[in-house]
């Protein structure tokens, strides 16, 4: 059974097919494409462009969150996040997300047309971001870590069952006001503070249960993380994009809602055989 609809400004997601999410990273230091995207123009084109490959929703982040970048002001997230959606806003039907922990980037980008905030802390990091977006229209990601700030999630990896994450998210959904969880997708967070491969991959192959046990549409992020190397045994960029495809696919199999990746033709590409070989099955 899906999930309840969820309306977002003027587009109601059925959760009827799986929907993509394209990565625009607008930070000099992300482990991915650091410093690819970091002029406004650039970011802005690559948003485009990942629309035009297909993606339903637009992330723009300004500050990496992997364990060797550097924290950032909510000052410098914003100079780098507000151009680029003011850049997108108006040129693409796919809906602006942004990528933040900090309630006063939520609040601004919100202010500026941003239809989804996706925290992967959940709240954790800052207490306020569950009243900024309660008194929105948005949606919310509300993303599963341990910790208060990311130097705690790193340094305290330990792997980590779905049942937990499960029970971990739904306090946090608890603490959020009513009229926010009805707009909530959760994602299990991948990568951060999960330990080993095989955590990460029971999070994936238990996507769907984590959503039924939550009542809530599920968000996957495996794009090109250090779990998706360990499995493939690469760190080459082909490498991680041929796995990052098994482990979207394998988390649609499983019940996904949401696939956050930096490459969207390439996911759209295998959703489509995916999808119509699955149709297949039941004719």
């Amino acid at each position: 059974m899906s999930p309840a609809p969820i309306k977002i400004g003027t587009r109601t997601l059925d959760w009827r097919e799986p929907l993509v999410m394209g990565v625009v990273n607008v930070t000099p230091d992300s482990f991915s494409d650091g410093g690819r995207y970091a002029v406004t123009d650039q970011a802005v084109a690559h948003g485009l462009a990942l629309a035009a490959a297909g993606a339903d929703f637009l992330d723009i982040g300004g500050e990496a969150t992997n364990p060797r970048a550097q924290p950032v002001s909510a000052e410098i997230e914003l100079a780098r996040v507000l151009p680029v959606l003011a850049g997108l806003r108006g040129k693409t039907a796919a809906l602006l997300s942004v990528d933040t922990t900090k309630a006063a980037v939520a609040e601004a980008a919100l202010a500026a047309g941003a239809h989804v905030i996706n925290d992967i802390a959940g709240g954790r990091f800052d207490l306020a971001m569950f009243d900024v977006v309660a008194a929105s229209e948005a949606a919310y990601v509300c993303g599963h870590l341990r910790g208060t700030s990311l130097a705690e999630v790193f340094a305290a990896e330990a792997p980590v069952t779905w049942r937990e994450v499960a029970d971990e998210l739904g306090e946090r959904l608890a603490a959020m006001p009513d009229r926010l969880q009805g707009r909530t997708l959760v994602d299990p967070g991948l990568g951060f503070g999960k330990g080993d491969h095989v955590a990460n991959a029971e999070l994936i192959a238990r996507s769907g249960d984590l959503g039924r046990a939550l009542g809530r549409p599920v968000l996957v992020g495996p794009s090109r993380k250090r779990f998706i190397a360990r499995l493939v045994g690469s760190s080459e960029p082909a490498a991680l994009d041929a796995g990052t495809v098994g482990a979207c696919l394998a988390a649609v199999a499983a019940g996904a809602q949401v696939l956050r990746t930096h490459d969207v033709s390439l996911i759209r590409a295998a959703l489509a055989v995916y999808t119509e070989i699955d149709r297949a099955r039941s004719r």
